[in-house]
């Protein structure tokens, strides 16, 4: 079977994920990887690129999608099962009832997304329970650090980013982010070529949420201050890699 060519950005993805996990040691022999799918750009790009990375890494892992469809269509996330059918990758589908919720009047004091969110992180951690996964996988990008960042700030008044690796319950999971160096520009041109099958996000807060709000600040002051936005990117990046190396922020 001929090799596939990957182009510029679908290059950059795969290597520069490879680059953070050979560096923060994110995989060892044997491991078991749930891979958050929510049916988004990043978290397929992810997968697309962990495919690859499996193919380079001189030690075999294993693999499983979880997707959690949060309930809005329950049809919506049709695309999914063939396309990891056909690949062999083994999958956990559930339709919940967290966007929803998030919605109603269940949620009194957080925002839907905070709560949504809140709730498919516990599901996900059940299930990485249940299948003995010991890592699970998000696609969350540079443009999702700096978000947080900045979310952190405004609404929480604490200094504190987002996690490139990092242990829970005791080091029996570990929740890996091996697209922290890749901008969603990158991201978005390797859904393209890719050709991988999205589908809409139906929730009513897609569009319409603090953290759209705080990035689209951000990136209007980038836009007057030539070299601002990259070096955000890279203070948060340079700053994140250096904790998960067990190194002092500076």
């Amino acid at each position: 079977m001929a090799r596939e060519k990957l182009s510029y950005a679908q290059k950059h993805c795969v290597s520069s994920a490879g680059k953070l996990m050979q560096t923060t040691g994110m995989l060892h022999p044997g491991a078991r990887v749930g891979i958050a799918m929510s049916g988004g750009m990043d978290s397929w790009v992810l997968m697309q690129t962990l495919l690859h990375r499996r193919r380079i890494i001189p030690f075999s892992f294993e693999m499983m999608a979880l997707h959690l469809n949060p309930g809005f269509e329950p049809e919506s996330h049709a695309p999914l099962i063939p396309w990891l059918q056909e690949r062999g990758i083994a999958y956990h589908v559930e339709v919940t009832d967290h966007g929803p919720r998030g919605h109603s009047p269940e949620n009194r004091n957080n925002s839907p997304c905070f709560f949504c969110a809140m709730l498919r992180r516990t599901r996900l951690f059940e299930l990485c329970r249940d299948y003995n996964l010991t890592h699970l996988a998000f696609g969350h990008n540079t443009d999702d650090l700096v978000g947080t960042f900045f979310m952190n700030l405004y609404e929480g008044g604490s200094v504190r980013g987002m996690s490139m690796k990092e242990s829970f319950f005791g080091g029996r999971l570990m929740v890996i982010r091996p697209l922290m160096l890749v901008e969603k520009s990158i991201i978005a041109k390797c859904v393209r070529q890719w050709e991988l099958p999205l589908w809409s996000n139906p929730c009513p807060s897609a569009s319409d949420s603090r953290r759209k709000e705080v990035m689209d600040d951000f990136w209007a002051l980038a836009a007057r201050n030539k070299g601002l936005r990259q070096n955000v990117f890279n203070a948060l990046t340079r700053w994140q890699l250096d904790l998960t190396r067990g190194g002092k922020a500076k």
